[in-house]
């Protein structure tokens, strides 16, 4: 099968969307299918082997970047998207988190009579709001003409499928995201690390993720006031030096990868995500992984993967005082938190990137079964 990927981002960029993209184009390539990335330009050569270049060629299209958050860029127009799509022949073009280079890459397809698989991932409307000043109702406009356009949108909870439907999007299913379970496991707990991060053998509460608005890191404040636990936070952007401040006593680490972190996970004894605004949320997935017990807002992409009491608790969204009295819950239950860490690993074994990588090529072969069948989409 021949494909093309159009991606809002790849790596060096370290966030869900760029992961996810490389992870996809990676098992494409892999299991034989002629995989093509189409992406925005940013700052020259990955940072490590994670985000290293796979076996497929990447299309790069100018960009700048988004105003506010200069870790994330926006194309700007260029013919070299309809030049590659058209020069790939592709069989089905795949839009990751479609808004700005995605909706050319749907007028792209569409002008050449080539299926589209659309991936929602992330809540774009949410940070058109606080990135662009634009209204939610006019991201959510343009995030309708794409989607809809779409043979197939893919969502990665629940909760995101039931916001698409509400929001007028057909034809969506589910397809969560992968882990590498192999990477991320409780082996690599490191003690030397550990002893590191909190010397008096204080409880290690951590967070790994972008340092931005939505995310709520603020809201871990008061844990830092707690006797007895240390807060580890792993990860850049734009609240970077904001947070500082406000959580006195926190380890800041910035941004790290691949297996240095897959270390810090493992080295946790609780992972806290307080962001309310998560299609699916992958670093509580590598957290589980990791054999680490979760906690994170009852909303949203989290619903699908904590399940409250067994592997993790979920606490009211937007609420400082209830991620505090989670954190106590455990820290007072050492036999929970390897109750909840072993059975957050067992849930999340089988979803590995190959195996949602099958996945979705049956939702490519599906889509061209009722592009031969019906015809076209209108």
């Amino acid at each position: 099968m021949r494909v093309v990927i159009v991606t809002e981002s790849f790596p060096p960029d370290v966030n869900g969307v760029a992961h996810c993209a490389w992870q996809t184009a990676r098992h494409l390539a892999l299991s034989g299918h002629d995989t093509l990335v189409v992406a925005p330009a940013g700052r020259p050569g990955p940072p490590d082997g994670e985000c290293a270049a796979g076996p497929f060629p990447v299309v790069r299209v100018p960009s700048v970047p988004l105003p506010g958050y200069p870790q994330i860029r926006v194309a700007l127009p260029s013919r070299r998207l309809t030049a590659a799509l058209a020069a790939h022949r592709p069989d089905v073009v795949h839009l990751a988190s479609p808004f700005v280079l995605g909706a050319r890459g749907m007028t792209a397809a569409v002008r050449l009579g080539v299926p589209v698989v659309a991936v929602y991932q992330t809540d774009v409307a949410g940070y058109a709001r606080t990135y662009l000043g634009m209204g939610e109702n006019v991201a959510w406009r343009r995030l309708r003409t794409v989607h809809r356009a779409a043979d197939r949108t893919l969502a990665p909870s629940a909760a995101a499928a039931r916001d698409l439907a509400l929001h007028g999007v057909p034809r969506v299913r589910l397809w969560p995201r992968g882990v590498d379970s192999e990477r991320f496991h409780p082996a690599r707990r490191d003690l030397e690390l550990r002893r590191a991060l909190a010397p008096g053998g204080e409880l290690i509460v951590g967070y790994v993720g972008r340092l931005a608005p939505e995310k709520r890191v603020d809201l871990l404040a008061p844990l830092c006031a707690l006797p007895g636990v240390r807060v580890v936070v792993a990860g850049d952007g734009p609240h970077a030096a904001r947070l500082r401040t406000l959580l006195p006593g926190a380890r800041f680490l910035g941004t790290r990868t691949g297996d240095e972190l897959a270390r810090i996970f493992a080295s946790l004894d609780v992972f806290v995500h307080p962001g309310t605004q998560e299609t699916f949320c992958q670093t509580l997935q590598e957290a589980q992984a990791s054999g680490v017990p979760v906690i994170a807002p009852a909303i949203g992409g989290p619903l699908d993967l904590v399940d409250h009491h067994r592997t993790g608790l979920l606490v009211r969204p937007h609420d400082a005082q209830a991620l505090r009295e989670a954190v106590l819950t455990l820290e007072a239950g050492r036999r929970i938190r390897t109750q909840y860490g072993r059975a957050g690993r067992a849930s999340v074994l089988a979803r590995t990137w190959a195996a949602v990588g099958d996945s979705l090529l049956d939702h490519y072969r599906e889509v061209l079964q009722d592009r031969a069948r019906y015809g076209a989409a209108a």
